[in-house]
């Protein structure tokens, strides 16, 4: 790695991995499961083997999606509840329960990408792969370039990068991704990183530089948009037992042309289903 002459690789590893000893398995399996969207909590993981807190989640699945539309309740990006519940019913038929180890096999279930895949089999199975979230971007842009924020979308100069600092041992290295993720989201934040308490400060390009600022990728607006509409109208879905008419909808938004919208897109997504007697409800619903 290059920084400038700041810091070297092998010392950028040392020192994350040094600050990480503490509670890292912890943080590595509760890591793991939330990047697959498993809802398991820290009590659960420690009263029995990660392999069966994830497969007693799983047997949930067998219910209705509706149902875990519903037990996702208002968590936002709702179309991941039915990625989870088609993932989990994968895992169940193709991998006898078991979520699989292999990235290649992780990024076969559905609404698995590169960064869950690689958190997966990294944090869960100790395997050596980058994993590259917001704020390992974050970490990485400051210390290796000087620059505030990374780029909008993973460059492969980006996946380079965090590829050629995992250490070789594979538990280092999953110790080492979990140490970058904490660094950025407890002390290197967005909005007032604590660079006196960074271990890797002195070697920091950012730091060292003096902070420059540069343009924060902007964040989407909600208030009004389609996006607040759809939660709108899924919640009436959601909190409902049963179909709903169209009149309950209605009540919820005023803008008749964005309800529309709105709903034409959930229904598009699978979220939704249009019944017979014209009605809406959760799909799959009982």
């Amino acid at each position: 790695m290059s920084t400038d002459g700041h810091i070297s690789a092998e010392a950028f590893r040392d020192a994350l991995v040094s600050a990480s000893d503490r509670g890292c398995a912890e943080q590595e399996e509760l890591c793991a499961l939330d990047a697959a969207g498993f809802d398991v909590d820290e009590s659960t993981l420690g009263a029995m083997p990660q392999r069966l807190a994830v497969r007693s989640y799983l047997l949930t699945m067998k219910d209705p999606a509706a149902d875990a539309v519903r037990q996702w309740g208002r968590l936002g990006y709702p179309r991941r509840a039915l990625r989870l519940h088609g993932a989990a019913r994968v895992i169940c038929e193709r991998h006898r329960g078991e979520v699989p180890d292999s990235v290649d096999d992780l990024l076969a279930l559905p609404g698995v990408g590169a960064y869950t895949a690689a958190a997966v089999a990294s944090f869960a199975f100790g395997q050596r792969h980058a994993v590259l979230d917001t704020n390992v971007r974050r970490v990485l842009a400051r210390l290796a370039s000087g620059r505030p924020w990374p780029a909008p979308a993973v460059t492969a100069a980006e996946v380079a990068l965090a590829q050629s600092l995992l250490p070789a041992r594979q538990d280092l290295a999953a110790r080492w991704s979990v140490a970058v993720m904490e660094l950025g989201a407890l002390v290197c934040t967005a909005s007032r990183p604590g660079c006196e308490a960074c271990p890797v400060a002195a070697g920091c390009a950012w730091h060292l530089a003096g902070h420059p600022v540069g343009a924060r990728p902007g964040r989407q607006p909600y208030e009004g948009t389609d996006r607040q509409c759809r939660g709108r109208l899924l919640a009436v879905l959601r909190d409902a037992d049963g179909p709903v008419p169209a009149a309950s909808l209605d009540a919820v938004w005023p803008d008749a042309s964005q309800r529309a919208r709105a709903l034409a897109s959930l229904l598009a997504d699978g979220l939704a289903d249009h019944r017979p007697d014209g009605g809406y409800a959760l799909p799959d619903s009982r």
